[in-house]
């Protein structure tokens, strides 16, 4: 099943440790088989063709912030994936936020896994799982 085009080009989520957060990112997203593709300055540009997920220093100086209610969502290629997803960001220091299950308050389709990174951002992965399966 392919998945939906995007309406965005990329997201960015401010960090005040960014080696930590780099450390965080390149482990954590490489279980989804995502990966660094770019550093510019202290940030980095994640993906799988394009850097559409960015970490990095306020560009403003000032200090990060987490915005409540926000959180983005990465694909998964399956469950494993999002299970090695939540697992590897709770190796990593990330705060557990839901862990990997089917939402059926979303889909009966829905397979996904939640975190709060080491800075506070809401992360989760999911998969959709095929038509029917449950």
């Amino acid at each position: 099943m392919p998945q939906p085009e995007s309406v965005l080009s990329h997201i960015s989520l401010g960090t005040n440790d960014y080696p930590r957060a780099k450390a965080f990112y390149d482990a954590v997203l490489a279980t989804l088989g995502i990966r660094c593709l770019m550093e510019h300055g202290p940030s980095a540009g994640y993906g799988k063709g394009f850097p559409d997920f960015w970490i990095g220093l306020p560009h403003d100086g000032g200090r990060a912030a987490v915005g409540n209610g926000t959180h983005v969502c990465f694909v998964a290629n399956s469950q494993e994936e999002v299970q090695a997803f939540h697992a590897k960001a709770l190796q990593l220091g990330a705060h557990d936020d839901g862990g990997p299950g089917i939402r059926p308050e979303y889909s009966p389709r829905y397979y996904a896994a939640f975190v709060h990174d080491p800075d506070g951002h809401k992360i989760e992965a999911v998969y959709l799982l095929p038509q029917g399966t449950q």
